[in-house]
């Protein structure tokens, strides 16, 4: 390589660790070289005999006449290794003074720039400095400073506000009087200050780029070869070795051209297919229903499909008025009639039946027992109860309106008014929510509520309780009212007759039939300690599961829907609560959601107290403050009976009873507002959230978390409730109401309506790994 007195050496770590020559460390690119003693390289060789990496050059440094070995760091492997020795002291010292030299000069760079910055003009003042300290802007007034002090104890501490008179005490009264502030009155000095108008003036020139000149010509007509220049060419040994040179690889090419496209964009494809597996995720539209006379200028508050009837779907309405509106409701209830619809998609055009309320209706519940049984909330927080046996008959004959024109009789009866229906219990208003009843539940056949807070065995079969939630801070628990006299009913049977004679129009003002029916137990959601309040917007108790023995024969389901010709009412009288046994071991906890978008978790059952011996509410509640506004959806999953999804603003969130940790899971804060959701009645991991715009979103906890798998726009309005519908196994559909007072009918597809293979248990896997995560 040029130099005989340079040897590569590799030096191993161990042998760098002996030796001190570390790169990086002990040597580097500047100082890159290492001497090392002769004698201690010959006791290394000694030590570790072949094994030494000193071992190839042995003779070498044997035979070396210094007392030290120059070893350079090589870290470029300029001579194949990372370090290399100098064999003969000639070139050591020649290296040694180059390395001398390189820093001499360095030197030199540097302190002839260190000169170059000190010889420099002085400055020279021209008096600029007087007109800059003239100019500005000193401050003159002393600045005042505040010291806040709080005693180290109180920090943190919770601020509790109270309303006292303040006639109570002294000091409560601090009069502030009026006086002139001498901030106000200073003086502006005068200045005198020019401003030049003329614009600057500025000489500048253009210099056009000129390129060097050079011929250029185009060829606009094809040269052609004569037929001897053509022959030439192809019977040339260089065409022919061309072509045999590129033959192989023309014919693979032209293969492939026929084997597969080569301009077709692979990742363009994958994303299509995947694409194209999910057209069977949409929603369908199959009905719109709207009314003129009921529906006109209101919103849709709830939607219930009908339990038993296929096809037939009850909704309310409400008002939805502006602030100033609010303060003249009472004036304003007279105008409109306060009325549940039930409606059949096979006659969308004709109403099957209206029942009236007293007020508007924000909730309603068909009783699981007997679905002729309704429960309502009104706006004004009572409780009605309607009855609709007596036109079971007609809601079961409803059929689709192709089958009506066949029969000129039927044509003419869908052609008349719906039957108007009363409502058959009122709860008494003194006694009932002070604000709009928000929420209602049916408790489960197999318990009942007594007035002391325990709970006991229903026997018969029918759902004989209710449960109702508002934001006036109270949980009311009712006990079907039992209609004991046939006077009475008899009386209002006469009233009510002669009410069907009154004009359509004209508002009624004897609608109470019954106003004695009081709650069984209230519940109020406010700690006394802290006066905090939580105003329940919904609340969902876990449904029990146990199957208890029973001490009596159950009656048949054909025994307990047998019309009774005396009172309507009598079906759903309460039973006797005597000699009942009181039910241990069972689910007392609930999840109710507030106005302020908190979740609350506590239980309603109810201890004696040991001195007043009167029901006290045991609370253990926990709050959650998750969601930023009301909460509007508060649902247990159909499928697991400790899982809760609640949709409040812009998140929502799926709890799990017994967790006290927070949520298993909570989305992100989305672009617009959840205004409804429900979950999926045959799907575990589906559920459903309407917006603000009108879109559906359609959640699959199985493909995605962090987003919903597809929506759909639905309606230009806000959607206000969500209710899907299970009751054939062929179609399933989906029920959406909006705020201009429309109920859309969608048909669900068979990819959101059949489960997939193992999905419960994969979901339930999903939630306990959520759990354990959270954990």
């Amino acid at each position: 390589i040029g130099h005989p007195e340079i040897f590569p050496l590799l030096l191993t770590a161990n042998t760098q660790e002996i030796f001190n020559c570390r790169p990086d460390e002990d040597v580097t690119g500047e100082n890159c070289f290492k001497c090392i003693k002769k004698e201690d390289i010959i006791q290394d060789l000694k030590t570790r005999a072949k094994t030494s990496d000193f071992y190839p050059f042995k003779k070498v440094i044997l035979e070396y006449p210094g007392e030290e070995l120059l070893v350079v760091f090589d870290p470029n492997f300029q001579y194949g290794q990372n370090f290399y020795i100098v064999a003969s002291e000639e070139a050591k010292e020649n290296f040694l003074k180059s390395l001398a030299t390189a820093e001499e000069r360095e030197e030199k760079e540097e302190e002839n720039r260190e000169e170059a910055l000190e010889v420099h003009k002085p400055w020279v003042s021209l008096g600029s400095e007087k007109e800059v300290e003239e100019e500005s802007v000193k401050e003159r007034d002393t600045k005042i400073k505040f010291k806040i002090a709080r005693v180290r104890r109180k920090f943190g501490a919770p601020i509790t506000f109270t309303d006292k008179n303040v006639s109570d005490d002294k000091n409560m009264y601090a009069e502030c009087t009026a006086y002139e502030d001498d901030t106000f009155s200073i003086k502006m000095l005068e200045r005198d200050v020019g401003v030049q108008m003329v614009p600057k003036l500025r000489e500048t020139s253009t210099q056009t780029k000129w390129t060097y000149p050079k011929n250029a010509s185009t060829q606009y007509f094809p040269r052609l070869l004569s037929n001897e220049a053509k022959a030439e060419s192809l019977s040339s040994e260089t065409l022919k070795e061309f072509l045999t040179a590129v033959h192989v690889r023309v014919e693979i090419a032209l293969q492939q051209n026929e084997i597969m496209d080569v301009f077709f964009d692979d990742w363009k494809a994958l994303a299509e297919d995947q694409e194209e597996g999910k057209p069977d995720v949409y929603l369908k539209a199959y009905q719109s229903f709207t009314d003129v006379e009921y529906l006109k200028n209101r919103t849709i508050s709830c939607i219930r499909w009908h339990p038993a009837i296929y096809g037939i779907i009850a909704l309310s309405a409400r008002e939805h008025p502006s602030y100033e509106e609010q303060v003249d409701l009472p004036n304003k209830s007279l105008l409109h009639q306060s009325v549940i619809l039930l409606c059949s998609f096979f006659d969308p055009i004709c109403l099957q039946l209206v029942l009236k309320a007293p007020e508007d209706i924000c909730c309603f519940q068909f009783s699981p027992s007997d679905p002729n049984i309704i429960a309502g909330g009104c706006v004004n927080g009572q409780v009605v109860l309607w009855d609709i046996s007596k036109h079971e008959e007609k809601l079961q004959s409803a059929v689709p309106v192709a089958e009506e024109i066949t029969d000129s009789s039927e044509v003419q009866q869908s052609s008349t008014k719906p039957p108007l229906v009363r409502h058959c219990a009122a709860s008494s208003t003194p006694y009932s929510h002070t604000k709009p009843a928000t929420d209602v539940h049916w408790l489960p056949r197999d318990l009942e509520d007594n007035q002391k807070g325990g709970t006991s065995e229903n026997r018969d079969e029918k759902c004989l309780q209710l449960v109702t939630c508002s934001p006036d801070c109270s949980i009311l628990f009712w006990d079907i009212p039992s209609i004991e006299q046939s006077e009475k009913f008899l009386s209002e049977k006469i009233k009510e007759e002669k009410r069907s004679h009154m004009p359509h129009n004209v508002p009624d003002t004897d609608e109470d039939l019954d106003l004695s029916w009081k709650p069984l137990i209230k519940i109020n959601l406010r700690e006394r300690d802290t006066n905090t309040e939580y105003g329940p917007t919904r609340i969902s108790l876990r449904e029990l599961q146990y199957r208890y023995k029973r001490l009596g024969k159950a009656k048949s389901l054909s025994a307990l829907r047998a019309p009774i010709k005396q009172t309507p009412c009598t079906e759903i009288s309460a039973s006797s609560s005597k000699n009942l046994e009181v039910l241990e071991n069972i689910s007392i906890e609930f999840f109710v959601g507030n106005e302020d978008g908190e979740v609350v978790y506590s239980d309603w059952k109810m201890k004696i107290d040991t001195r007043s011996a009167k029901p006290v509410c045991q609370k253990h509640s926990q709050k959650y403050a998750l969601h930023t506004k009301t909460i509007n959806t508060l649902q247990k999953s159909p499928f697991f009976n400790d899982i809760f999804l609640s949709i409040g603003c812009q998140e929502f969130a799926i709890w799990k009873e017994g967790v006290t940790n927070g949520p298993i899971l909570q989305s992100s804060c989305s672009a617009g507002r959840y205004t409804a959701g429900q979950w999926s009645s045959t799907r575990p991991g589906v559920f459903f959230i309407g917006r603000d715009n009108g879109n559906i979103d359609i959640w699959d906890l199985l493909k995605k978390t962090h987003e919903p798998s597809h929506f759909q726009n639905i309606s230009k309005s806000i959607i206000t409730f969500i209710s899907p519908s299970s009751a054939s196994a062929e179609k399933h559909f989906l029920a959406v109401s909006d705020n201009l007072g429309v109920l859309h009918i969608l048909e669900i597809c068979q990819t959101l309506c059949h489960p997939s293979s193992n999905e419960h248990a994969n979901v339930l896997d999903y939630f306990n790994r959520e759990v354990k995560y959270l954990k």
